[in-house]
Formats: C-alpha cells, structure tokens, sequence
C-alpha cells in the first residue's frame, strides 16, 4: 500500500497539470496561435518529467495530445490531427518527457549509489577504528595477563605471600580494565549500528556532572575534580545515561592521560542555542602527538590509528553526542593543557500544567 501511495499522487499531478494547461491555453487563445498554446503542454511535461518517474511523465504526455487536440486543433470536439505541424508538436511533447524522465531516473540512481558508497566507507571507517582499538586497548592489558598468570603459575611457590598478593592486585586491575574496554568496544558498535536509542526526559546538567565526580573520585580520585556550572542552566532534553556516560569518559580520559594530582575542571555555559560542555585539565604542557590525534579524530570525525587508546572513549563520547543532534570537538587551551568539548542543542521546556484552583 505505501508504493501505490506514492505512486498515484504523480498520476493526479499529471491530470492537474493537463487541466491547468488546457485553461491557459484558452486564455492565449485570442492572441497566439495554436502552435505556440502547445508549448504550455510541452512545459507540463517538462515539469512532471522532473517531478515524478517514467509513468506520470507518458500520462501527462498522452493526456495533453488529447487535451491539445480536442480543445484546440480544428476541428475542435474531434480527435482528428489533418496538419503534420500537429503531429510533430505530439512527437516532441512525448519525446521531450521521455528524455527528461530518463535522465532524472539516472541521476537518481547515480545519487544512490554515491549514498551506498559513502555508507559503505562509514561502515569501513568504523570496521578499521573498532580492529585499531582492538590491537591497542586489548592488546595491553592480555600481555600483563598472559605474562603475571605465567609468571605466577611457574614461580608462585617460591614467590612470598606480599609478593602473590601484588601479582593476585595486578591481574585483577588488568582484568578489570580488559572488562571495561570489551565493553567499550560492544557498546560502540551498538551506537554505530544503531541498536541504542537516547531516552529523553528532562534532566538538570549539574546534577548529571555531580554524579559523573562522585563516581570518577570513587573509582580513581588521582586528580582533582572541580565542577563550574551556574545554577541557572536550563534544563536539557537528554537521555541523562548516555550523558554521564559521555561525560565519564571525557573526565575518565584526562584521569588517564594526565599527571597525578592535575586539576581537572568540568565547565557548562549556555552559548546561544546550545549548551556548552568542556572538560578542561592543565596536565598537557606540552603537544603530545597522540593528544593531536585524538583532536583529529574528534574534530574531522575520522580514525585516528595513532589516537587509538584515546580515541575509543572519545569515539564513544562522539556518538553519544551525535545521537542527541549536538557537535563535539577538542583543543589546546592557550595557558597550557588541553580541553574536551562537546555541544548539546537546547529546547524550549514544556509548560507546567496550571495549578488547580483551591476550593
């Protein structure tokens, strides 16, 4: 049913067009000749042609020779065409459709098929982030595995038990950091594929910060965490998940990357339209080629392989922003380190229902 929907709206449109035709051809009857009343047909045909497909394209024609030649060529109220001037206006009017139909069926296909093949490069693009951060997250932490599992299976009874006991921490914080890369790596091929959705409410972003410091101090309190939001935000239409989510792993990749005890700052301002979200450290002194990397990645949406090790949380950042229609980007900040961004569009909130008047 939805193909014969689309379809019947172009045949309707060629009757119109027809009809709209044969009233301004009646209108120039006093002053063109009846040759010149044709064209408006032929520009009938012209724009069904490159409205609509093949089908409405051969109607509108068939219904103009009809239209054309009961209403204007003599003898009226006759099909009957006795000028071979006529006959050739006919043949041009279907010619013209025709070719017009034809070349709009071909840009079509050309432009889906530019559509496939820039699918088709995404898909690859993700295919060669996801296998480059596979080699360099997981690559890691299964070599500390192998060789402490190793070490402790063949040297264990002559180790001290302060020395098992440092080996036992070591695979643990190793398993644990393996655990939460796989889990990066399924939740970002869910994002790209489409398979998670973001379900909105309403949602206060300081509170969403709040809860992303009190689990990053929980988990790894290295650095200092400040948050630096005013009171007057409004409120965003989010999935509040899939932003903490975000933002822990902007908060998380400056934990990683920069010295112990760094000062790292979570910012949110409204700039016209959009919420503003940065998280800003003061550990990058220096330009760190993977840091450049990971920029490029974010800024031009691309792999970075270099970047990989940042790259996979950012990626994850970058989708989940993408997802609620907003930009995210990274930069130097000109007094030294580095600062993550990323851009949420805001909505107007809906009315409160009135209160109910008191009896």
């Amino acid at each position: 049913m939805g193909g014969v929907n689309r379809i019947w709206p172009g045949y309707a449109y060629a009757l119109a067009a027809t009809a709209v035709s044969t009233l301004a051809g009646l209108a120039m009857t006093p002053r063109f000749d009846v040759v010149n009343i044709a064209m408006v047909y032929v520009l009938a045909v012209l724009l069904i042609a490159l409205r609509f497909g093949r089908g409405p394209t051969i109607v509108t024609s068939v219904l103009s020779v009809i239209a054309f030649d009961l209403v204007f060529v003599p003898p009226q109220g006759v099909l009957t065409v006795d000028d071979l001037q006529y006959l050739l206006t006919f043949a041009i009017m279907a010619g013209i459709g025709l070719v017009v139909s034809g070349m709009r069926e071909r840009m079509r296909r050309q432009e889906q098929g530019r559509a496939e093949l820039v699918a088709a490069t995404q898909t690859e693009r993700m295919r060669s982030t996801l296998l480059a951060s596979i080699s360099h997250d997981l690559r890691t932490p299964l070599a500390v595995l192998t060789g402490a599992s190793s070490t402790l299976a063949e040297q264990g009874e002559k180790m001290s038990a302060e020395e098992r006991a440092t080996m036992a921490r070591s695979l643990y914080t190793k398993s644990r950091e393996l655990s939460e890369r796989v889990t990066k790596l399924l939740q970002m091929t869910r994002l790209q594929t489409g398979a998670i959705q973001a379900q909105r409410d309403w949602a206060s972003f300081g509170e969403i910060a709040a809860t992303v410091v009190r689990r990053q101090q929980e988990a790894a309190p290295r650095q200092h965490l400040l948050i630096e939001v005013p009171g007057d935000l409004p409120l965003i239409n989010v999935d509040a998940l899939l932003i903490e989510q975000a933002l822990g792993n902007l908060v998380d990749n400056a934990a990683r990357h920069t010295p112990e005890g760094t000062v790292v700052r979570i910012r949110a301002s409204q700039h016209n339209a959009e919420l503003i979200v940065s998280v800003e450290d003061n550990g990058h002194r220096l330009r760190d080629p993977q840091l450049e990397q990971a920029f490029l990645a974010m800024n031009q949406d691309a792999a970075a392989p270099g970047a990989a090790g940042l790259g996979l949380g950012l990626s994850i950042c970058r989708a989940i922003v993408r997802l609620h229609r907003g930009r995210s980007w990274g930069e130097y900040l000109p007094d030294g380190g580095a600062a993550f961004r990323f851009a949420l569009p805001l909505e107007a909130p809906p009315a409160l229902p009135p209160e109910p008047e008191s009896l």
